[in-house]
Protein backbone atom coordinates (compact mmCIF):
# COMPACT_ATOMS: atom_id res chain seq x y z
CA UNK A 1 0.00 0.00 0.00
CA UNK A 2 2.99 2.34 0.14
CA UNK A 3 2.92 3.22 -3.56
CA UNK A 4 0.81 6.15 -4.68
CA UNK A 5 -2.24 5.16 -6.70
CA UNK A 6 -4.83 7.02 -8.73
CA UNK A 7 -7.23 6.60 -5.81
CA UNK A 8 -5.32 9.18 -3.77
CA UNK A 9 -7.09 12.51 -4.06
CA UNK A 10 -5.39 15.73 -5.12
CA UNK A 11 -6.17 17.19 -1.69
CA UNK A 12 -4.36 14.37 0.06
CA UNK A 13 -1.40 14.52 -2.31
CA UNK A 14 -0.99 18.27 -1.84
CA UNK A 15 -1.51 18.19 1.91
CA UNK A 16 0.79 15.24 2.59
CA UNK A 17 3.48 16.69 0.33
CA UNK A 18 3.33 20.01 2.15
CA UNK A 19 3.41 18.38 5.58
CA UNK A 20 6.30 16.03 4.74
CA UNK A 21 8.41 18.89 3.38
CA UNK A 22 7.67 21.32 6.25
CA UNK A 23 10.74 20.40 8.35
CA UNK A 24 13.02 21.56 5.52
CA UNK A 25 11.12 24.74 4.67
CA UNK A 26 12.19 28.01 6.38
CA UNK A 27 9.40 30.13 7.82
CA UNK A 28 8.97 33.74 6.71
CA UNK A 29 10.41 36.02 9.37
CA UNK A 30 7.04 37.43 10.41
CA UNK A 31 5.57 33.93 10.74
CA UNK A 32 8.52 32.76 12.84
CA UNK A 33 7.94 35.75 15.11
CA UNK A 34 4.24 34.96 15.47
CA UNK A 35 5.10 31.34 16.22
CA UNK A 36 7.39 32.40 19.05
CA UNK A 37 4.56 34.50 20.48
CA UNK A 38 2.29 31.46 20.59
CA UNK A 39 4.88 29.02 21.89
CA UNK A 40 5.72 31.36 24.76
CA UNK A 41 2.06 32.07 25.45
CA UNK A 42 1.22 28.35 25.65
CA UNK A 43 4.28 27.50 27.75
CA UNK A 44 3.21 30.22 30.18
CA UNK A 45 -0.30 28.74 30.21
CA UNK A 46 1.18 25.31 31.00
CA UNK A 47 3.32 26.61 33.85
CA UNK A 48 0.52 28.65 35.43
CA UNK A 49 -1.97 25.83 34.81
CA UNK A 50 0.23 23.36 36.67
CA UNK A 51 -1.11 24.73 39.95
CA UNK A 52 -4.79 24.66 39.01
CA UNK A 53 -7.04 21.65 39.60
CA UNK A 54 -6.91 20.18 36.05
CA UNK A 55 -3.14 20.61 36.00
CA UNK A 56 -2.63 19.01 39.41
CA UNK A 57 -4.80 16.06 38.47
CA UNK A 58 -3.09 15.58 35.12
CA UNK A 59 0.36 15.63 36.70
CA UNK A 60 -0.54 13.23 39.50
CA UNK A 61 -2.21 10.89 37.00
CA UNK A 62 0.72 10.56 34.62
CA UNK A 63 3.05 10.05 37.56
CA UNK A 64 1.21 6.77 38.17
CA UNK A 65 1.99 5.64 34.62
CA UNK A 66 5.76 5.73 34.73
CA UNK A 67 7.30 5.09 31.33
CA UNK A 68 10.46 5.78 29.38
CA UNK A 69 11.94 9.18 30.20
CA UNK A 70 11.41 11.09 26.97
CA UNK A 71 9.77 14.41 27.89
CA UNK A 72 9.09 16.49 30.98
CA UNK A 73 5.80 17.37 32.62
CA UNK A 74 5.90 21.16 32.88
CA UNK A 75 5.80 22.66 36.34
CA UNK A 76 7.00 19.43 37.95
CA UNK A 77 10.23 17.44 38.18
CA UNK A 78 8.77 14.40 36.44
CA UNK A 79 9.94 12.98 33.09
CA UNK A 80 7.86 10.36 31.26
CA UNK A 81 6.97 9.15 27.78
CA UNK A 82 6.20 11.68 25.06
CA UNK A 83 2.56 10.55 24.99
CA UNK A 84 2.15 10.91 28.74
CA UNK A 85 3.89 14.28 28.78
CA UNK A 86 1.72 15.52 25.91
CA UNK A 87 -1.42 14.45 27.76
CA UNK A 88 -0.43 16.18 30.98
CA UNK A 89 0.96 19.32 29.39
CA UNK A 90 -2.08 19.64 27.13
CA UNK A 91 -4.32 19.63 30.18
CA UNK A 92 -2.02 22.13 31.89
CA UNK A 93 -2.22 24.40 28.86
CA UNK A 94 -6.01 24.61 29.07
CA UNK A 95 -6.35 24.34 32.85
CA UNK A 96 -6.82 28.08 32.72
CA UNK A 97 -8.57 30.22 30.11
CA UNK A 98 -5.37 31.98 29.08
CA UNK A 99 -4.39 29.89 26.02
CA UNK A 100 -4.83 31.08 22.45
CA UNK A 101 -7.83 30.68 20.15
CA UNK A 102 -8.60 30.70 16.42
CA UNK A 103 -12.02 32.14 15.66
CA UNK A 104 -12.62 30.85 12.14
CA UNK A 105 -11.89 27.24 13.09
CA UNK A 106 -13.61 27.44 16.49
CA UNK A 107 -10.53 25.94 18.17
CA UNK A 108 -7.98 26.58 20.88
CA UNK A 109 -5.13 25.25 18.75
CA UNK A 110 -2.13 25.92 20.95
CA UNK A 111 -3.12 23.85 23.98
CA UNK A 112 -2.99 20.69 21.88
CA UNK A 113 -0.32 21.55 19.32
CA UNK A 114 2.44 23.08 21.45
CA UNK A 115 2.46 20.33 24.14
CA UNK A 116 2.59 17.65 21.43
CA UNK A 117 5.40 19.43 19.59
CA UNK A 118 7.34 20.07 22.79
CA UNK A 119 7.10 16.42 23.83
CA UNK A 120 8.18 15.14 20.42
CA UNK A 121 11.01 17.67 20.21
CA UNK A 122 12.31 16.52 23.59
CA UNK A 123 11.91 12.88 22.59
CA UNK A 124 13.89 13.37 19.39
CA UNK A 125 16.33 15.93 20.79
CA UNK A 126 15.24 18.32 18.04
CA UNK A 127 16.39 21.90 17.65
CA UNK A 128 14.44 25.03 18.45
CA UNK A 129 14.25 25.75 14.72
CA UNK A 130 12.60 22.37 14.13
CA UNK A 131 10.13 23.12 16.93
CA UNK A 132 9.20 26.46 15.35
CA UNK A 133 8.51 24.91 11.94
CA UNK A 134 6.52 22.03 13.42
CA UNK A 135 4.31 24.29 15.53
CA UNK A 136 3.53 26.60 12.59
CA UNK A 137 2.61 23.53 10.51
CA UNK A 138 0.35 22.28 13.29
CA UNK A 139 -1.67 25.49 13.28
CA UNK A 140 -1.97 25.36 9.49
CA UNK A 141 -3.33 21.81 9.46
CA UNK A 142 -5.43 21.88 12.62
CA UNK A 143 -7.23 25.13 11.90
CA UNK A 144 -7.94 24.20 8.28
CA UNK A 145 -9.34 20.84 9.39
CA UNK A 146 -12.37 22.21 11.22
CA UNK A 147 -12.81 24.98 8.67
CA UNK A 148 -13.11 22.23 6.03
CA UNK A 149 -16.05 20.88 8.06
CA UNK A 150 -17.76 24.29 8.33
CA UNK A 151 -16.70 24.91 11.92
CA UNK A 152 -19.74 26.76 13.23
CA UNK A 153 -22.14 24.19 11.77
CA UNK A 154 -19.95 21.29 12.96
CA UNK A 155 -19.96 22.66 16.50
CA UNK A 156 -23.68 23.37 16.26
CA UNK A 157 -24.22 19.69 15.52
CA UNK A 158 -22.67 18.88 18.89
CA UNK A 159 -19.13 17.98 17.82
CA UNK A 160 -16.19 19.47 19.70
CA UNK A 161 -14.30 21.53 17.15
CA UNK A 162 -11.70 22.18 19.84
CA UNK A 163 -10.87 18.48 20.08
CA UNK A 164 -10.84 17.78 16.34
CA UNK A 165 -8.77 20.74 15.17
CA UNK A 166 -6.16 20.59 17.91
CA UNK A 167 -5.74 16.84 17.38
CA UNK A 168 -4.93 17.15 13.69
CA UNK A 169 -2.63 20.06 14.45
CA UNK A 170 -0.87 18.05 17.15
CA UNK A 171 -0.46 15.11 14.78
CA UNK A 172 0.96 17.34 12.04
CA UNK A 173 3.48 18.92 14.41
CA UNK A 174 4.44 15.58 15.93
CA UNK A 175 4.79 13.98 12.50
CA UNK A 176 7.10 16.76 11.32
CA UNK A 177 9.34 16.29 14.34
CA UNK A 178 9.35 12.52 13.79
CA UNK A 179 10.60 13.12 10.24
CA UNK A 180 7.75 11.25 8.54
CA UNK A 181 7.90 10.74 4.80
CA UNK A 182 5.13 11.53 2.30
CA UNK A 183 3.69 8.00 2.55
CA UNK A 184 3.97 8.01 6.34
CA UNK A 185 2.24 11.38 6.52
CA UNK A 186 -0.79 9.93 4.77
CA UNK A 187 -0.80 7.11 7.32
CA UNK A 188 -0.44 9.67 10.11
CA UNK A 189 -3.61 11.39 8.97
CA UNK A 190 -5.47 8.08 8.88
CA UNK A 191 -4.51 7.22 12.46
CA UNK A 192 -5.51 10.72 13.51
CA UNK A 193 -8.93 10.31 11.91
CA UNK A 194 -9.45 7.02 13.75
CA UNK A 195 -8.82 8.81 17.05
CA UNK A 196 -10.86 11.89 16.18
CA UNK A 197 -13.66 12.43 18.66
CA UNK A 198 -15.20 14.99 20.93
CA UNK A 199 -18.68 16.11 21.93
CA UNK A 200 -19.31 19.68 22.98
CA UNK A 201 -21.00 18.71 26.23
CA UNK A 202 -17.71 19.93 27.75
CA UNK A 203 -19.67 23.14 28.30
CA UNK A 204 -21.30 21.42 31.30
CA UNK A 205 -17.97 20.63 32.98
CA UNK A 206 -18.08 22.69 36.16
CA UNK A 207 -14.49 22.04 37.29
CA UNK A 208 -12.77 22.45 33.91
CA UNK A 209 -11.04 19.06 34.26
CA UNK A 210 -12.71 17.17 31.42
CA UNK A 211 -12.67 20.35 29.32
CA UNK A 212 -8.89 20.55 29.74
CA UNK A 213 -8.63 16.96 28.55
CA UNK A 214 -10.99 17.56 25.62
CA UNK A 215 -9.24 20.72 24.43
CA UNK A 216 -5.60 19.99 25.20
CA UNK A 217 -4.73 16.65 26.77
CA UNK A 218 -6.55 14.29 24.42
CA UNK A 219 -5.57 16.07 21.17
CA UNK A 220 -1.91 16.31 22.21
CA UNK A 221 -1.71 12.70 23.35
CA UNK A 222 -3.49 11.32 20.28
CA UNK A 223 -1.38 13.36 17.90
CA UNK A 224 1.82 12.05 19.47
CA UNK A 225 0.41 8.51 19.44
CA UNK A 226 -0.34 8.70 15.71
CA UNK A 227 3.11 10.06 14.88
CA UNK A 228 5.05 7.59 16.99
CA UNK A 229 3.08 4.58 15.75
CA UNK A 230 3.67 5.49 12.13
CA UNK A 231 7.33 6.28 12.82
CA UNK A 232 7.58 2.79 14.32
CA UNK A 233 6.38 1.29 11.06
CA UNK A 234 2.60 1.12 11.25
CA UNK A 235 0.89 1.30 7.86
CA UNK A 236 -2.64 2.53 7.21
CA UNK A 237 -5.27 3.57 4.67
CA UNK A 238 -3.72 5.52 1.79
CA UNK A 239 -6.26 8.36 1.73
CA UNK A 240 -8.65 8.79 4.62
CA UNK A 241 -10.10 11.97 3.10
CA UNK A 242 -11.56 10.37 -0.05
CA UNK A 243 -13.04 7.11 -1.27
CA UNK A 244 -15.52 4.80 0.40
CA UNK A 245 -16.45 5.58 4.03
CA UNK A 246 -13.97 8.43 4.27
CA UNK A 247 -13.64 11.06 6.98
CA UNK A 248 -15.82 13.66 5.28
CA UNK A 249 -18.59 11.15 4.63
CA UNK A 250 -18.61 10.31 8.33
CA UNK A 251 -18.41 13.83 9.73
CA UNK A 252 -19.26 16.53 7.21
CA UNK A 253 -22.80 17.72 6.44
CA UNK A 254 -21.53 20.06 3.74
CA UNK A 255 -17.75 19.67 3.84
CA UNK A 256 -15.18 21.49 1.74
CA UNK A 257 -12.08 19.26 1.60
CA UNK A 258 -10.26 21.83 -0.53
CA UNK A 259 -10.08 24.03 2.56
CA UNK A 260 -7.38 21.67 3.86
CA UNK A 261 -4.94 22.97 1.27
CA UNK A 262 -6.23 26.50 0.73
CA UNK A 263 -3.30 28.91 0.41
CA UNK A 264 -0.88 26.52 2.10
CA UNK A 265 2.50 28.22 2.21
CA UNK A 266 1.10 31.71 1.71
CA UNK A 267 -1.51 32.07 4.48
CA UNK A 268 -0.19 30.89 7.84
CA UNK A 269 -3.01 30.30 10.30
CA UNK A 270 -0.79 30.95 13.30
CA UNK A 271 -0.84 34.58 12.19
CA UNK A 272 -4.65 34.48 12.32
CA UNK A 273 -4.73 33.04 15.84
CA UNK A 274 -5.61 35.20 18.83
CA UNK A 275 -3.59 35.59 22.02
CA UNK A 276 -5.67 36.51 25.03
CA UNK A 277 -4.97 39.78 26.74
CA UNK A 278 -7.03 38.70 29.73
CA UNK A 279 -6.85 35.34 31.54
CA UNK A 280 -10.55 34.64 31.03
CA UNK A 281 -12.84 32.83 28.59
CA UNK A 282 -12.84 34.03 24.98
CA UNK A 283 -16.37 35.57 25.05
CA UNK A 284 -15.28 37.82 27.94
CA UNK A 285 -12.27 39.31 26.12
CA UNK A 286 -14.10 41.97 24.11
CA UNK A 287 -16.33 43.15 26.99
CA UNK A 288 -13.29 43.54 29.27
CA UNK A 289 -11.50 45.52 26.55
CA UNK A 290 -14.57 47.73 26.25
CA UNK A 291 -14.99 48.06 30.01
CA UNK A 292 -11.39 48.98 30.82
CA UNK A 293 -11.47 51.67 28.14
CA UNK A 294 -14.66 53.14 29.62
CA UNK A 295 -13.19 53.07 33.12
CA UNK A 296 -10.02 54.87 32.03
CA UNK A 297 -11.68 57.34 29.68
CA UNK A 298 -14.48 58.39 32.04
CA UNK A 299 -12.67 57.80 35.36
CA UNK A 300 -15.45 55.47 36.50
CA UNK A 301 -15.37 54.02 40.00
CA UNK A 302 -17.48 51.08 41.11
CA UNK A 303 -19.51 53.06 43.66
CA UNK A 304 -20.86 55.29 40.86
CA UNK A 305 -22.28 52.42 38.81
CA UNK A 306 -26.04 51.92 38.72
CA UNK A 307 -26.13 49.11 36.15
CA UNK A 308 -24.07 47.51 33.37
CA UNK A 309 -25.39 45.84 30.22
CA UNK A 310 -23.10 43.60 28.19
CA UNK A 311 -23.98 42.36 24.71
CA UNK A 312 -22.16 39.47 23.01
CA UNK A 313 -23.00 36.80 20.43
CA UNK A 314 -25.41 33.95 21.21
CA UNK A 315 -22.71 31.34 21.72
CA UNK A 316 -20.80 33.61 24.08
CA UNK A 317 -23.91 34.51 26.05
CA UNK A 318 -24.66 30.82 26.57
CA UNK A 319 -21.09 29.95 27.57
CA UNK A 320 -20.23 32.60 30.18
CA UNK A 321 -23.58 33.58 31.71
CA UNK A 322 -23.40 33.47 35.53
CA UNK A 323 -21.04 30.48 35.69
CA UNK A 324 -19.67 29.35 39.04
CA UNK A 325 -16.00 29.61 37.95
CA UNK A 326 -14.64 33.16 38.12
CA UNK A 327 -12.68 33.23 34.86
CA UNK A 328 -15.63 32.06 32.76
CA UNK A 329 -18.32 34.17 34.44
CA UNK A 330 -19.03 37.39 32.55
CA UNK A 331 -20.91 39.15 35.34
CA UNK A 332 -18.28 38.35 37.97
CA UNK A 333 -15.32 39.42 35.83
CA UNK A 334 -17.00 42.72 34.92
CA UNK A 335 -17.64 43.38 38.62
CA UNK A 336 -14.02 42.60 39.48
CA UNK A 337 -12.75 44.93 36.76
CA UNK A 338 -15.01 47.75 37.94
CA UNK A 339 -13.72 47.36 41.50
CA UNK A 340 -10.03 46.80 40.69
CA UNK A 341 -9.71 48.81 37.49
CA UNK A 342 -8.17 45.79 35.75
CA UNK A 343 -8.15 41.98 35.73
CA UNK A 344 -5.09 39.91 36.62
CA UNK A 345 -4.43 36.17 36.58
CA UNK A 346 -4.85 36.14 40.36
CA UNK A 347 -8.16 38.02 40.38
CA UNK A 348 -9.51 35.89 37.52
CA UNK A 349 -8.88 32.74 39.59
CA UNK A 350 -9.80 33.98 43.05
CA UNK A 351 -12.80 31.78 43.80
CA UNK A 352 -13.25 33.27 47.27
CA UNK A 353 -14.09 36.64 45.72
CA UNK A 354 -17.18 35.13 44.17
CA UNK A 355 -18.61 35.20 47.69
CA UNK A 356 -17.33 38.69 48.51
CA UNK A 357 -20.43 40.80 49.35
CA UNK A 358 -19.15 43.84 47.45
CA UNK A 359 -18.40 41.82 44.33
CA UNK A 360 -21.70 39.94 44.52
CA UNK A 361 -23.69 43.16 44.92
CA UNK A 362 -22.04 44.73 41.89
CA UNK A 363 -22.30 41.49 39.92
CA UNK A 364 -26.07 41.67 40.41
CA UNK A 365 -26.06 44.97 38.52
CA UNK A 366 -24.49 43.38 35.41
CA UNK A 367 -26.79 41.98 32.71
CA UNK A 368 -25.61 39.78 29.85
CA UNK A 369 -27.61 39.78 26.61
CA UNK A 370 -27.28 38.40 23.11
CA UNK A 371 -27.02 40.88 20.27
CA UNK A 372 -28.14 39.34 16.94
CA UNK A 373 -25.75 41.59 15.02
CA UNK A 374 -22.83 40.28 17.08
CA UNK A 375 -24.00 36.72 16.41
CA UNK A 376 -24.00 37.45 12.69
CA UNK A 377 -20.48 38.87 13.02
CA UNK A 378 -19.18 35.51 14.23
CA UNK A 379 -16.62 34.00 14.09
CA UNK A 380 -15.20 37.44 14.92
CA UNK A 381 -15.86 37.98 18.62
CA UNK A 382 -17.16 41.45 19.46
CA UNK A 383 -18.61 42.99 22.60
CA UNK A 384 -20.65 46.00 23.65
CA UNK A 385 -20.70 47.43 27.16
CA UNK A 386 -23.05 50.13 28.37
CA UNK A 387 -22.71 51.63 31.85
CA UNK A 388 -25.45 53.65 33.49
CA UNK A 389 -24.10 55.81 36.30
CA UNK A 390 -25.99 56.91 39.38
CA UNK A 391 -25.90 60.54 38.23
CA UNK A 392 -27.88 59.56 35.11
CA UNK A 393 -25.03 59.50 32.62
CA UNK A 394 -24.71 56.60 30.16
CA UNK A 395 -21.48 55.60 28.46
CA UNK A 396 -21.09 52.91 25.84
CA UNK A 397 -18.25 51.17 24.02
CA UNK A 398 -18.34 48.67 21.15
CA UNK A 399 -15.15 46.65 20.62
CA UNK A 400 -14.89 45.13 17.16
CA UNK A 401 -11.22 44.10 17.29
CA UNK A 402 -10.15 42.55 20.57
CA UNK A 403 -6.58 43.22 21.68
CA UNK A 404 -4.52 40.16 20.78
CA UNK A 405 -6.49 39.28 17.65
CA UNK A 406 -5.02 39.37 14.15
CA UNK A 407 -6.73 42.73 13.58
CA UNK A 408 -5.31 44.18 16.79
CA UNK A 409 -2.29 42.05 17.72
CA UNK A 410 -0.26 42.19 20.89
CA UNK A 411 3.36 43.25 20.55
CA UNK A 412 6.33 41.09 21.54
CA UNK A 413 6.69 43.24 24.66
CA UNK A 414 3.05 42.66 25.63
CA UNK A 415 3.30 38.89 25.12
CA UNK A 416 6.54 38.87 27.11
CA UNK A 417 4.94 40.81 29.96
CA UNK A 418 1.93 38.49 30.08
CA UNK A 419 4.13 35.39 30.03
CA UNK A 420 6.51 36.64 32.70
CA UNK A 421 3.54 37.48 34.92
CA UNK A 422 2.20 33.92 34.59
CA UNK A 423 5.59 32.19 34.90
CA UNK A 424 7.22 34.00 37.82
CA UNK A 425 4.98 32.77 40.66
CA UNK A 426 5.75 29.14 39.72
CA UNK A 427 9.36 29.10 38.51
CA UNK A 428 10.66 32.38 39.93
CA UNK A 429 11.29 35.72 38.25
CA UNK A 430 14.87 34.94 37.22
CA UNK A 431 14.05 31.66 35.51
CA UNK A 432 10.93 33.23 33.96
CA UNK A 433 13.15 35.87 32.36
CA UNK A 434 15.57 33.25 31.07
CA UNK A 435 12.75 31.11 29.67
CA UNK A 436 11.26 34.06 27.80
CA UNK A 437 14.67 34.91 26.36
CA UNK A 438 15.21 31.31 25.19
CA UNK A 439 11.90 31.30 23.33
CA UNK A 440 12.63 34.63 21.68
CA UNK A 441 15.85 33.10 20.31
CA UNK A 442 14.58 29.58 19.56
CA UNK A 443 16.48 29.40 16.27
CA UNK A 444 19.68 29.30 18.30
CA UNK A 445 18.61 26.41 20.57
CA UNK A 446 20.40 23.19 19.50
CA UNK A 447 18.34 20.80 21.66
CA UNK A 448 14.88 21.45 23.07
CA UNK A 449 15.80 19.32 26.10
CA UNK A 450 18.01 22.24 27.15
CA UNK A 451 14.77 24.00 28.16
CA UNK A 452 13.90 21.38 30.78
CA UNK A 453 15.60 23.06 33.75
CA UNK A 454 13.59 26.22 33.02
CA UNK A 455 10.26 24.36 32.87
CA UNK A 456 10.58 22.58 36.21
CA UNK A 457 8.95 23.66 39.44
CA UNK A 458 11.13 25.23 42.09
CA UNK A 459 10.41 22.41 44.53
Amino acid sequence: MSQETSEISSVMRELATYMASAPDRPLPAVVAEHTKHHILDIIAAMVSGSRLLPGRQATSYVQTLGGTKEACVVGSRFVTTAQNAALANGMLAHADETDDSHAASQTHPGCGIVPAALAMAERGRCSGEALLRAVALGYDVGCRLTMSLNALEFRGDGHSTHSFGAMFGAAAAAGALAGLTYDQTRYLLSYTVQQASGVSCWMRDEEHVEKSFDFGGMPARNGVAAATMVAHGFTAVDDVFSGERNFFVAYGRDPNPAELVRELGSTFEISNTDIKRWSVGSPIQAPLDALVELIRTHLIVASEVERVVVWVDRQGANTVDNRNMPDICMQHMCAVMLIDGTVTFESAHDEKRMDDPRVRELRGRVSLLEDPDLTRAMPARQGIVEIELKDGRKVRNHVTAVRGTARNPMTRAEVDEKAAHLLAPIIGARRARRLCDVVWSLEELPDVRDMRPLLRSRR
